[in-house]
């Protein structure tokens, strides 16, 4: 009697067992695209701070460059995917945030200004060039700093874990030896410039603009007459040789058919127009299938 009562309960256990996993939710696939397809959710990583490319607009929604083409991008991959619908889920990012946000699943795809490195690429994949640009710096327009020699023994701002820091302190091999001020955001710091507490404030070029046409009236800033460095910016994502290509597919597409045109036109100031650069990025990437 004793064996018979162990026998069915062990019976009952494999049941409640067998009806718990029946009913338990599948796993979210690793790959990305087929997470993305199951939950026909797209996140997308934007930065708050990286005006004209990736910023919270006055509505409190992202916008910039960066934000309309991965809204296209997400456009091309709900085709691709045969999905009836694709919701975006924005998740706002930093520059010290982004990396990890990627790698561990928080955001699918990354739109802001991040450079591709090849430092970078041990950890993350990019999608093909979005745009070109290079780090420069600003300062009081008072100050007697205008180009990159200035720079030795003066207090510059920077935001830890960039391109822009790499490039500050390789510097040293001309003789020039900046002190870095470990900065937070784009816009302290502007505002570290304006205040005092850094003689000048580096990172790309184009950003340095809209902060300083975009900020508040004060002090005058000056731009420097100089590029630090020249980098290309490219769309962040996990290490997926598939979602790599259907991003580059979409990019593909975009520069092909002339829709980036309506994105640059959409983006940046009225008369504005790509540098030569720049168009050499969207000649060069226009890949045909």
């Amino acid at each position: 009697m004793f064996s018979r009562l162990l026998l069915i309960a062990a019976s009952l256990s494999v049941s409640i067992l067998l009806g718990a996993c029946a009913h338990a939710p599948s796993p979210a696939p690793r790959d990305s695209l087929a997470r993305v397809a199951q939950t026909q959710t797209l996140k997308l990583g934007y930065r708050e701070d990286a005006k004209p490319f990736s910023f919270k607009g006055a509505d409190g929604t992202p916008a910039g460059y960066s934000v309309e083409l991965c809204k296209r991008v997400a456009g091309a991959l709900q085709s691709q995917l045969n999905l009836a619908k694709l919701d975006m889920q924005w998740v706002a990012v930093t520059a010290t945030t982004r990396m990890q946000a990627v790698t561990d699943g928080s955001v699918d795809l990354e739109c802001g200004s991040t450079s591709r490195t090849l430092g970078r690429e041990q950890q993350v994949d990019f999608s093909n060039s979005i745009w070109v640009e290079g780090a420069s710096f600003v300062s009081l327009a008072t100050s007697s700093i205008g180009r990159s020699v200035h720079l030795d023994a003066k207090r510059v701002g920077v935001i830890r874990g960039t391109t822009t820091e790499q490039v500050l302190k390789g510097l040293a091999s001309r003789g020039i030896v900046p002190i870095l001020v470990d900065i937070q955001t784009h816009t302290d710091g502007i505002a570290a410039v304006r205040d005092g507490r850094a003689d000048a404030y580096a990172t790309d070029r184009l950003i340095l603009v809209g902060e300083v046409t975009g900020g508040p009236a004060g002090a005058m800033l000056r731009l420097s007459d100089d590029y630090v460095s020249l980098e290309t910016y490219s769309l962040m994502m996990r290490r997926d040789p598939d979602m790599r290509l259907s991003v580059n597919r979409a990019l593909a597409e975009i520069y092909r058919s002339g829709e980036i045109g309506h994105v640059f036109r959409q983006s940046f100031p009225s008369g504005a127009v790509p540098s030569a650069l720049v168009e050499a990025i969207y000649v060069l990437n226009a890949l045909p299938e």
